[in-house]
């Protein structure tokens, strides 16, 4: 894990401000880290500016969406603890769900991303050379590992996509999975849209 100043962990708070949700200050901690290490070392090795990250679209698989990552990831985490409440309401306690690992796998989930992507020479993001060998899910298991990320976050990070169809996902990670489709799918149906010229 990496010293994160406070200036660094101010800017991946501004960045994600449920983060501050997060009860155990050295799972925050640890996640903030992995956000600041995928920002410096993301985009091929050039690092990212917040600028860049918040024009990005969260996925290039839909076409052309205003949905953009930042926004995407907040979106999914405030899903996330919207349905964790409606299940614990309905269900009076009965699904033993995790919010500090719910928390701290959404906001990691495409940490990856930063890896997977490059922007081009006309500062549009493509997926680059390692994100054709190792999609988001592998390179953010691995920026998680390296910060000390507990188990049940790398599980949601690895599977919380069509790489954990094969397994059996945690609670956490069911969560996620839906919460994350939500926006893939509205992203996907705006993205057509936008190519129809409505």
């Amino acid at each position: 894990m990496t010293d994160l100043t406070t200036e660094d962990y101010d800017r991946v708070l501004g960045l994600f401000p449920v983060l501050a949700e997060v009860r155990d200050a050295s799972l925050r901690m640890r996640v903030a880290s992995a956000w600041d290490d995928a920002i410096r070392t993301g985009n091929a090795g050039r690092g990212w500016t917040v600028q860049q990250l918040r024009a990005i679209p969260f996925t290039l698989l839909a076409g052309e969406t205003r949905m953009g990552f930042i926004e995407h990831l907040n979106s999914c985490a405030l899903q996330c603890l919207a349905i964790a409440r409606v299940l614990g309401e309905t269900f009076d306690g009965r699904v033993p769900i995790d919010l500090d690992v719910l928390l701290a796998g959404a906001l990691l989930a495409d940490v990856g991303k930063l890896v997977e992507f490059e922007l081009d020479a006309a500062g549009n993001p493509t997926q680059g050379e390692t994100g054709r060998l190792l999609r988001h899910p592998f390179t953010g298991v691995a920026l998680a590992d390296r910060h000390g990320l507990p188990p049940a976050v790398m599980h949601l990070i690895a599977a919380h996509s069509h790489e954990g169809d094969r397994i059996e996902r945690s609670i956490e990670c069911i969560i996620f999975h839906h919460a994350d489709f939500v926006d893939f799918d509205i992203a996907k149906f705006l993205g057509r849209r936008a190519g129809r010229g409505a």
